[in-house]
C-alpha cells in the first residue's frame, strides 16, 4: 500500500506524516494538505462500495453548500472525491472541523439539568436541520443502503442477525425473536412516518461542539430510512442514564423547533431498534471480547423488555 503521505498528496502538498485519530469502520488521519487541515479517511475494504462512498461525499458536499454544519469533502487531483487503493480500499479527504465530541460511549453524560437540556435541545435542532437540508438538496444520484424494516428487522438485517449474538441465553434469544416479529409488524403499519436520507449513527462521538455550534461528522453508515431512527440513535448511549427522560424531552423539543417531532413513545421504539441493530453489529466486531458482546446484548434485552411490556 502507498504511504499515507503519498495517499494524502492526491489532495495537495503534504510535508508531514498524517496522524491517526480514529480507527472504527474507517481509519481517519489528521493531516495538513497545502495550507489547510484535513481528515484523510482510509475506508475499510468491503464495508461500503465505491458508488456508496461517492454518494455520501456528493450528499455531504451539497449539505455543506446549503449551510449544514458538516465536514466538506475535498476534491482530489483527478477532479473526483475518491481515490482507489490496493486491496479494494478507497481514500477520501474532508476539511477538518475544529471542535470536540460532546461525549463518548463509555462515559456517562454529566451536567446539571439545565446543561443537559441545553445540549440535547441543540442536538435535536441539529438533526432536524440535517433532515430539512437533505430534503432541500439534490439526492436523486445518491445511492446508499436502505435502513428500512427489512434492514432493521428482517431475516438478514443490515448489521447482522442480532438474535444470534453468542452471549444471549436461549430465553433471551426467544425474547428478541418475539420482539423482532412484533416490532416488524408495528413498523410497517406505522402511520405518517417521516423517511428519507438519514445519518444513522448520531452517537455522541459523531457530534462535535465547534466555535460555530454543533456539527455532525462520520456519515459512513448513512442511508435511506426512518428519520426517527436518527433520534433513537442519539438516545441509545443514555439508555441507563438516570436523566434519560430529561434527555429525551430535550431532544424532541429541539427537533420540534424546526420539524414535526415524533412522540416519546415513537422515540423509545426507535431507540429499541438501534439497540437491536447494535446487538447484531457487535457479533462480527466483538469476537473474543465477551464483555463487549454482552454489553450490547444486555441493552437489547432490557429495551426489548421495556417495549414489549
Amino acid at each position: 500500500m502507498s504511504s499515507l503521505i503519498e495517499i494524502a498528496a492526491h489532495w495537495g502538498e503534504v510535508t508531514e506524516a498524517p496522524l491517526l485519530v480514529a480507527a472504527r469502520e474507517n481509519r481517519v488521519y489528521e493531516c495538513k494538505i497545502g495550507s489547510q487541515r484535513a481528515a484523510l479517511r482510509v475506508h475499510r475494504a468491503g464495508y461500503q462500495s465505491r458508488i456508496a462512498i461517492e454518494s455520501e461525499l456528493r450528499w455531504t458536499a451539497r449539505l455543506a453548500d446549503f449551510g449544514f454544519p458538516c465536514a466538506r469533502p475535498l476534491v482530489s487531483d483527478d477532479g473526483g472525491y475518491l481515490r482507489s487503493l490496493p486491496g479494494g480500499q478507497y481514500a477520501s479527504a474532508v476539511a477538518w472541523l475544529d471542535g470536540h465530541a460532546i461525549g463518548a460511549g463509555d462515559v456517562p453524560l454529566e451536567g446539571s439539568d439545565a446543561e443537559i437540556t441545553l445540549l440535547y435541545t441543540a442536538v435535536g435542532a441539529l438533526l432536524a436541520s440535517l433532515h430539512t437540508a437533505t430534503d432541500m438538496v439534490e439526492t436523486n444520484d445518491v445511492l446508499r443502503p436502505a435502513w428500512d424494516a427489512d434492514a432493521l428487522l428482517g431475516d438478514a438485517p443490515l448489521w447482522g442477525r442480532f438474535w444470534e449474538n453468542p452471549s444471549l441465553t436461549q430465553s433471551e434469544t426467544d425474547l428478541l425473536l418475539r420482539t423482532k416479529a412484533k416490532a416488524y409488524d408495528h413498523l410497517v403499519t406505522m402511520d405518517r412516518v417521516d423517511a428519507g436520507l438519514i445519518h444513522a449513527d448520531c452517537l455522541q462521538e459523531n457530534i462535535l461542539t465547534t466555535p460555530a455550534g454543533l456539527a455532525l461528522i462520520d456519515f459512513d453508515d448513512a442511508g435511506f430510512g426512518y428519520r426517527a431512527y436518527d433520534l433513537g440513535t442519539a438516545i441509545i448511549q443514555h439508555w441507563e442514564h438516570p436523566k434519560r427522560a430529561l434527555i429525551e424531552t430535550a431532544l424532541l423539543n429541539g427537533y420540534g423547533t424546526l420539524r414535526s417531532a415524533p412522540d416519546a413513545e415513537q422515540l423509545r421504539f426507535f431507540t429499541l431498534l438501534r439497540a437491536l441493530a447494535s446487538c447484531g453489529w457487535v457479533i462480527s466486531r466483538g469476537a473474543g471480547d465477551d464483555m463487549y458482546l454482552r454489553a450490547m446484548a444486555d441493552r437489547a434485552v432490557a429495551l426489548a423488555l421495556e417495549w414489549v411490556g
